[in-house]
């Protein structure tokens, strides 16, 4: 039998007057609906209209009353259009779970959640709305925070919000039109302030990238990770427990590991689940071909596998 076709859901969330249109504008400009007929739900009437030059190929629908949102009343407008994908202007007023848990239709799949807010009335919301902002932030697959001046950017980067959202894509969108990555080496997505710093299973991969591109952050920082011992003897005092990490496909497979040393592994067997205690520094190792992170070892004991062992980055 074959399977039933899955229609892809790209939902732009936030508050009244964050973007949203502007930022579908653009995503349509770029030819994103070119080629496949799209069902764009409005369900919030901003200042900005969609530009008519690239709807050719959409067909909009507006609803005001979340409670019109069903599966059948969904399902059949996108029939009625044809449609191959969604894309959704979301009411900032509204529960995103509420949507993907009761309105969606079975063949729907939420393909990505884009989350945009404005940059100087950012403060507002969360103090005056922090529950919708905060479910709109962690839920996003992609955040986008725009009319950023300088200074914005230093006090939203101080805020930290990738302890809100650690998977998320951050970018903060200047008056001049640039963008700036969130991440600029001075802000974590864990919480650094902590005596001990423990890595979860699902954040292995979050974790390696961040302190290999940014090791001065960890310096002095004692971590707690599980991983899969091993131990290259072309490496001499220096072993490497790491975990193996997929961007894509098994194709894509890599083993992603930091230098460690200070501890005596020799009974610890090749290939073992342990658990590292470790003090990170910022040392020369010469497989790095200069400075990176080494982790002096304080224990190592055995553990169980986790529930996923290939780490999805």
């Amino acid at each position: 039998m074959a399977q039933d076709k899955v229609y892809p859901v790209y939902l732009i969330a936030g508050f009244l007057d964050s973007g949203k249109t502007s930022f579908i504008n653009g995503i349509l400009s770029d030819g994103f609906a070119l080629e496949d007929r799209t069902l764009l739900l409005c369900c919030e009437e901003g200042e900005t209209d969609y530009d008519a030059k690239f709807l050719r190929n959409v067909t909009v629908l507006s609803v005001d009353e979340q409670e019109e949102l069903t599966p059948d009343f969904l399902e059949a407008q996108r029939k009625k259009c044809r449609a191959n994908q969604v894309i959704v202007e979301f009411n900032g007023m509204w529960q995103i779970q509420d949507f993907y848990v009761n309105s969606m239709p079975q063949n729907w799949a939420l393909y990505q959640i884009i989350a945009l807010a404005d940059g100087p009335s950012f403060e507002m919301y969360a103090k005056n709305m922090a529950s919708l902002m905060m479910e709109k932030l962690r839920n996003a697959d992609m955040i986008l925070i725009n009319r950023c001046t300088p200074e914005l950017c230093t006090a939203l980067r101080q805020k930290n919000l990738r302890l809100v959202n650690r998977r998320a894509d951050i970018f903060l969108e200047l008056e001049d039109g640039s963008s700036q990555d969130y991440m600029d080496g001075t802000v974590s997505a864990f919480d650094l302030e902590q005596p001990v710093i423990r890595i979860s299973d699902e954040d292995y991969g979050l974790w390696y990238v961040e302190i290999m591109d940014n090791p001065q952050m960890y310096a002095g920082k004692t971590v707690v990770f599980r991983a899969i011992m091993c131990k290259p003897p072309q490496y001499g005092r220096y072993f490497t427990p790491g975990r193996f990490a997929m961007v894509c496909c098994a194709e894509d497979m890599s083993f992603l590991a930091v230098a460690c040393i200070g501890y005596d592994v020799g009974k610890i067997p090749e290939r073992a689940w342990v658990e590292v205690t470790a003090e990170a520094r910022v040392e020369h190792w010469d497989p790095y071909e200069g400075d990176g992170p080494v982790l002096h070892v304080a224990s190592i004991v055995p553990c169980g596998k986790p529930e996923n062992e290939v780490v999805q980055m």
